[in-house]
């Protein structure tokens, strides 16, 4: 008969202990690291690193334009809140007027109004002076009532107003919230950056060929000179305005690299590109996406100086063409304006500012 062994008894803790210990070596595992508690992440080359900080320069752009647009949008709905509160004001001022005005017609209309007409005709000494003034009467009446139809008409243009700008504080609280959002995910993005960047030597961290400061500004070649590009026809800017704005990039090599910035000292991508064309006396919208949209779209074999050149499949970053195969553009946080050449991320398209 086989013998029944009574089943060994575990130490109550030794399960928990290796199992806790196992849950944990899975979290460290999979920590990201960006948060300071993981301490397993796998060893990164700094070409990894450098692949991991551009993503997330990327992804951090990308939330840049769509902060850009709706501050945009926030600050044409303040704007217009402002205007609609000074009209109502204006308004409201001539209403005030029109009732003061109405108000003294009725007043000398109820000391003068005591007596029937006839009997102040049969009163008077001077009945011809009367029906003068019984005309006046009649005068002033029409007007009373020109003067009530116009407080009625102010009293609506008033609410109509107040209501137009209920809408527009609306939407600007809107705007507002979801600036703060935007807002977060950049600094999220760029922290995250920030934190695998401090990881590599000032010599890992370094981009060579990088053309900025005031050397590349010494030897920048007038805008108005033909260059020919690899790949590009050779050309020279289209007009004044387009070569105006190529050597205000050029005097801005070296400038910092902010989010959300347009200048004079500071830029983001496409808040360079803006800055470029308005001191050209050109206006260009405000985001990436819509500058692509502000002129006539040209392949890459007709690239000229001044044309702004695209990238990535989401339009997510803008240069400004010089010619040569090259373009100045505000990289991201960890680069100042440089020359770059335009073959270093995705050439999704170009236009042409007309």
């Amino acid at each position: 008969m086989a013998a029944h062994r009574k089943p060994r008894q575990r130490s109550a803790g030794g399960t928990t202990v290796r199992t806790a210990a196992t849950v944990a070596l899975a979290g460290a595992a999979t920590a990201t690291g960006f948060d300071g508690t993981g301490h397993a992440e796998p060893v990164r080359t700094p070409a990894q690193v450098k692949a991991e900080v551009d993503r997330l320069y990327r992804e951090a752009e990308a939330a840049t334009d769509k902060y850009n647009g709706v501050k945009e949008k926030a600050d044409a709905a303040e704007a217009r809140l402002k205007t609609l509160r000074d009209e109502a004001a204006r308004r409201t001022e001539k209403l005030n007027t029109a009732r003061d005005a109405l108000g003294s017609m009725a007043a000398a209309q109820y000391r003068d109004g005591g007596l029937d007409p006839a009997v102040q005709l049969a009163l008077t000494d001077d009945p011809e002076r009367y029906l003068e003034g019984a005309e006046f009467v009649e005068r002033v009446g029409t007007r009373q009532a020109a003067s009530v139809a116009d407080v009625r008409e102010q009293l609506r243009a008033i609410e109509q107003l107040r209501g137009a700008a209920r809408v527009e504080l609306a939407s600007l609280t809107s705007r507002q919230a979801e600036l703060k959002r935007h807002k977060k995910t950049i600094t999220g993005k760029l922290d995250a950056a920030e934190r695998l960047l401090s990881r590599l030597s000032a010599e890992e961290r370094a981009e060579p060929g990088e053309g900025t400061g005031e050397r590349a500004a010494r030897s920048a070649p007038d805008p108005r000179t033909p260059l020919a590009a690899p790949g590009a026809a050779t050309g020279q800017a289209p007009d004044s305005r387009a070569a105006d704005a190529v050597a205000y990039a050029y005097q801005k090599l070296g400038s910092p690299y902010v989010w959300g910035a347009t200048g004079p000292n500071a830029f983001d991508c496409s808040g360079l590109t803006q800055a470029a064309y308005r001191a050209a006396g050109v206006s260009l919208p405000r985001t990436t996406y819509a500058q692509i949209d502000a002129g006539r779209r040209v392949s890459r074999s007709e690239l000229l100086p001044g044309d702004l050149v695209f990238f990535y499949s989401g339009i997510t970053h803008v240069g400004i063409y010089v010619g040569n195969g090259q373009m100045i553009h505000a990289p991201n946080p960890s680069a100042p304006v440089r020359l770059a050449p335009i073959t270093e991320m995705p050439f999704a398209g170009a236009t042409r500012v007309v």
